[in-house]
């Protein structure tokens, strides 16, 4: 967004509670490598530099990547700057920090969609002997006591996090909900890139029916690894993780599962095959066949006839309960009427209803399928940057301090 405002001469500032990429080094397990190939990493006049494009960052790679776009863009920072609260004032808003105040005619919130773990209530039932945890508090097997794991969601966090902690030696249940199953590879070629040339990630959000139910969909069942592994549900049974079905209730030290499982799988195997259909269709109206491997189908997702609705905690063992159920975003500080009854923000594409020169960029499907990816950051900041040069040519003013 920064490279998008100095492209317009528009004066700006960028306030950073931490350093550049705060979230990368604070809130991110040890292991974990991007979930998008190099060669998607494709910022404004920036990206992926080197011999390994279909490879994925570690951590300490993305951490770099971010301060070095920062530096090449020269983008103003303000590090170590707290915002405490945004407000509007008579020309603008008013923007508290732990470092004095700010005034702007407009503003833009980048601080994402995942910056407080999403915990569901009945987290609130589990027992005190028994260690909860959320992913952005999990750094590596080590941290855990000795004993069984209950891991509650499925998404990409739950199933990676699963597989580490199975194979340190610590026995994993996987508590299933819905998810979004895909392979990492099909046909030859990383699931992202077919979703990239087929235009999937290009869809508008006022292209699809429901933009409130697809900026709920949880992320794609991938992961980053040097081997271009596929991780679902029946690589994690191979190695031992059990299957469980989601989350239904806590009594005492008894955790009662819901018997959708089989559902909640059959589901995603028809999503992930309805995708594999539209890149099929795509590869063959565009005469990529010969250029890839042929087309095939996954197994089906195994889940055992019946399985175990009930999980006695003391008497498996369980001595961890990880909380893999998403995040959402912090706008405790955010002192605005912009605000749905289950309080998030309302907005058209990321210009937020009801607060005429207020933005927000970086949530789930903001702009395109692809808004929070890292890819999806230009195409979205050059759209709302555009509005924002508009709002500014009728109402001019400078960021003052």
């Amino acid at each position: 967004m920064s490279r998008r405002l100095s492209e317009r001469s528009i004066d700006h500032v960028v306030l950073e509670r931490g350093d550049v990429a705060n979230s990368w080094r604070t809130e991110r397990w040890d292991s974990l490598r991007l979930l998008t190939p190099n060669w998607q990493s494709r910022l404004p006049g920036y990206g992926y530099v080197g011999e390994d494009p279909d490879g994925y960052r570690t951590m300490p790679e993305v951490i770099d990547f971010f301060c070095k776009y920062s530096q090449l863009i020269a983008a103003p920072v303000y590090s170590d700057t707290k915002v405490t609260s945004l407000s509007a004032n008579g020309n603008g808003f008013l923007v508290a920090t732990d470092k004095g105040e700010w005034n702007s005619r407009t503003v833009v919130l980048a601080t994402g969609a995942c910056n407080i773990p999403s915990i569901p209530k009945i987290a609130e039932t589990i027992p005190s002997a028994v260690t909860t945890l959320a992913p952005m508090h999990y750094r590596n097997p080590d941290q855990l006591e000795d004993g069984g794991v209950l891991i509650v969601g499925a998404s990409a966090t739950g199933t990676q996090l699963a597989e580490e902690i199975q194979r340190s030696g610590r026995p994993v249940i996987l508590s299933v909900g819905e998810h979004v199953r895909a392979p990492r590879t099909y046909r030859g070629k990383d699931i992202q890139w077919w979703m990239d040339k087929a235009g999937v990630l290009d869809e508008r959000y006022d292209e699809v029916d429901d933009i409130v139910r697809a900026r709920k969909v949880p992320s794609i069942q991938v992961v980053g690894t040097p081997e271009r592994t596929t991780l679902d549900l029946n690589a994690l049974s191979s190695i031992g993780i059990e299957l469980r079905g989601p989350l239904a209730a806590i009594r005492d030290t008894e955790v009662l599962f819901s018997g959708s499982l089989r559902n909640q799988c059959a589901l995603a195997d028809l999503k992930m095959n309805r995708l594999l259909d539209t890149i099929d269709t795509w590869a063959g109206e565009n005469d990529f066949e010969e250029n890839v491997e042929p087309s095939h189908r996954f197994a089906p997702t195994e889940v055992e006839d019946s399985p175990p609705l009930r999980l006695d905690l003391a008497k498996e063992n369980i001595k961890t309960v990880l909380l893999a159920t998403g995040y959402r975003p912090d706008y405790s500080w955010l002192d605005l009427p912009v605000f749905d009854r289950k309080g998030q923000i309302v907005h058209d594409g990321g210009v937020i209803a009801g607060s005429p020169g207020a933005y927000v960029t970086g949530l789930q499907f903001l702009r395109r399928r692809k808004s929070a990816l890292i890819d999806g950051a230009a195409d979205d900041s050059k759209d709302i940057a555009d509005h924002l040069e508009t709002f500014l040519d009728g109402h001019p003013s400078q960021v003052s301090h």
